[in-house]
């Protein structure tokens, strides 16, 4: 990869960082952004950095191993990236937030643990699709990479109990879409929560999955 591009990238991932922030979907120094490089590595968001006040020439560059070439030290929660990527080969960006309504859904004890929130919208199944819960883990718990990577195979977002989203995507791009298009669908399943909704029927679910795969 040229320098040029990964500076590109660098760029990216600030730009799009401090517009989750300044709309709210992460607050303080919560929430990390990563892109896989072309050479097998990757960058990510260092720890406790702000999303809103990223310095590209500090985001962190790792190798393949996850060892750290450069920048300042990364997330402390790249094994949730990590366990994402080696699941996933051809995703390319991995998006974990703290976004206010998809943790109060997480925190909801009578949601379905392996489809959180129903199909309620096209656009929330063709970004986002199913998407599981992942018990509760403390922080920092390597277990809780191997629970995100027992079911990153088959789903492209999870959600983590008492915690937040962690959703990857084709391109840094698709990925921040569908994490915005996870929290606002989160927003209207707690709008609609106890009236029964309409959600879409397992036939336009199947429709929608084969004509707009996610990656």
């Amino acid at each position: 990869m040229s320098v040029h591009h990964e500076n590109q990238l660098r760029e990216q991932i600030s730009v799009l960082g401090k517009s989750l922030f300044d709309r709210g979907l992460t607050m303080g120094s919560s929430g990390n952004i990563s892109v896989r490089l072309e050479d097998g590595g990757w960058l990510m968001t260092p720890t406790n950095a702000c999303l809103g006040r990223l310095d590209p020439a500090r985001i962190s560059h790792l190798d393949e191993q996850g060892r750290q070439l450069g920048g300042d030290a990364p997330t402390k929660e790249t094994f949730l990236h990590m366990a994402m990527y080696s699941e996933r080969p051809r995703s390319q960006a991995i998006v974990h937030l703290h976004s206010t309504h998809s943790v109060a859904v997480s925190c909801l004890p009578d949601i379905d643990p392996h489809d959180c929130i129903p199909p309620l919208t096209a656009y929330y199944v063709m970004r986002v699709g199913r998407l599981p819960l992942v018990p509760y883990h403390l922080p920092g718990d390597s277990a809780l990479g191997d629970a995100v990577q027992g079911l990153a195979g088959k789903h492209s977002a999870v959600l983590l109990a008492n915690h937040g989203p962690v959703v990857a995507g084709k391109s840094l791009e698709a990925a921040v879409y569908a994490t915005e298009e996870l929290e606002e669908t989160a927003k209207l399943f707690l709008l609609l929560h106890g009236r029964n909704p309409r959600a879409l029927t397992d036939e336009q679910v199947a429709e929608l999955e084969a004509r707009f795969p996610r990656d």
